[in-house]
């Protein structure tokens, strides 16, 4: 990662919301195809090899961190970028379904009790421990390969109280503190390796909670939707990389 931005804006690209569903369906494809090849019938998950060949073919430039109620405007954000600037972006709601799915699969083949009904507590602990730190690696792994992080800052991301921005999302919270300690590279050495062409209720029974986690922005650059008109306007194609030109516009913010 070279540089992060924080996202603040109320608009949205819903012309472009193809284009992001079919980058996104791109790499889930991807993603998928590798956990169908360490998800063996011995019972056993070579979870080092999973994490080192999570992600071997997704190569993106930007990487969008949002809530997962944010959803359509990050992958409407995502066909911006791509229709705009030729940009490889990857959001990380990718990374939490593909999860998702191997957590589902996994639990459902190996953790059932004998009645075949319900699950065991203890085996889904130890599976959800193992996915969710697989998980976390990953998504520390792809916020280092990228060149730039966008975090999309709503409401739904971050709420303000007493002036301390909180958030209810584990992930959330871990990406942007990876943010502020991941190594730092720079734009050359990225694109080495990365070109731009290439409810109380619920059904009565689960009692409903939340945890809130302290996030510090400060490494993130403040930039809203008159930057990112000013980049789009601003930017020649041929002349200069388009994330060169947003670093170039957004000093001036800093």
């Amino acid at each position: 990662m070279y540089k992060g931005f924080n996202l603040s804006f109320d608009k949205n690209f819903f012309q472009f919301m193809k284009q992001g569903e079919e980058l996104s369906t791109q790499y889930r494809t991807v993603i998928m195809q590798k956990m169908d090849a360490f998800l063996t019938d011995d019972g056993k998950l070579d979870g080092s090899r999973l994490q080192e060949h999570w992600f071997p073919q997704v190569h993106a430039d930007v990487f969008i961190s949002h809530s997962h109620n944010d959803l359509n405007v990050a992958t409407a954000l995502a066909g911006w970028l791509f229709d705009s600037f030729g940009l490889k972006p990857f959001m990380d709601s990718c990374v939490w379904g593909c999860a998702d799915d191997l957590l589902k699969r996994i639990d459902k083949k190996y953790c059932r009790n004998p009645d075949g009904e319900t699950y065991s507590y203890s085996k889904r602990n130890g599976s959800t421990s193992h996915i969710h730190m697989m998980l976390s690696t990953a998504l520390g792994m792809m916020i280092d390969s990228t060149e730039c992080l966008l975090f999309l800052n709503t409401p739904n991301s971050i709420s303000s109280e007493d002036a301390v921005l909180k958030t209810q999302s584990p992930w959330l919270f871990m990406e942007i503190a990876m943010s502020r300690i991941i190594r730092r590279k720079s734009p050359d050495k990225h694109r080495h390796i990365m070109t731009i062409d290439e409810s109380l209720e619920l059904k009565k029974i689960e009692a409903k909670f939340t945890f809130e986690y302290k996030v510090n922005l400060a490494s993130l650059t403040n930039i809203n939707w008159s930057t990112l008109m000013t980049w789009k306007s601003s930017h020649v194609k041929g002349k200069e990389h388009p994330l060169d030109t947003l670093y170039r516009i957004s000093k001036s913010l800093e």
